[in-house]
């Protein structure tokens, strides 16, 4: 926010677009990526993470449902915040990729996959998508002991003490 508003870019400068921008970045924020982040958890937890029959469902259904919220918001207008790409889009649009992983069928919701494309076809999005790629690590080629590193890093963690 403080980049687009020091940039005059991607943010209204009129306090309503600002404001209906700013709105958005929140629902992200506060919804969309933990939501999302935690159904993509609980739906790549190995068998060794126990039941997650319950959670895999809850945060399924919660991906669905904000799919939902998206899908309502843009049936009337091109962008999650009006007629303007701003970074509302830019901060939305990563967590959507990953649909299919999230048990999701995107064709159940016509204004979400519209946005969804257009977006997605940015030229800039695209070189965005990619930084990064080289980093990934396919999960098949590590080692037992890399996978049991990986899960302790991944799950259980507790707080590390304050400092006396």
């Amino acid at each position: 926010m403080y980049l687009a508003e020091k940039e005059g870019r991607f943010l209204p400068q009129d306090t309503r677009g600002k404001y209906e921008v700013t709105q958005w970045v929140i629902w992200q924020m506060a919804n969309q990526g933990p939501k999302l982040g935690e159904c993509g958890h609980f739906r790549r937890a190995g068998p060794e993470a126990g039941d997650l029959t319950y959670a895999i469902r809850r945060f399924t259904d919660e991906a669905n449902r904000l799919y939902g919220v998206m899908n309502n918001r843009l049936y009337d207008r091109r962008f999650m915040a009006g007629d303007e790409y701003t970074i509302a889009d830019m901060i939305s649009y990563p967590w959507t990729v990953g649909w299919e992983a999230q048990g999701q069928d995107i064709n159940e919701f016509k204004y979400f996959k519209r946005w969804f494309e257009e977006i997605g076809n940015r030229p800039a999005v695209k070189r965005g998508m990619e930084v990064g790629n080289n980093l990934r690590i396919d999960p098949s080629t590590l080692t037992a002991e890399e996978r049991a590193q990986t899960r302790k890093i991944m799950y259980n963690q507790r707080a590390i003490p304050a400092p006396a």
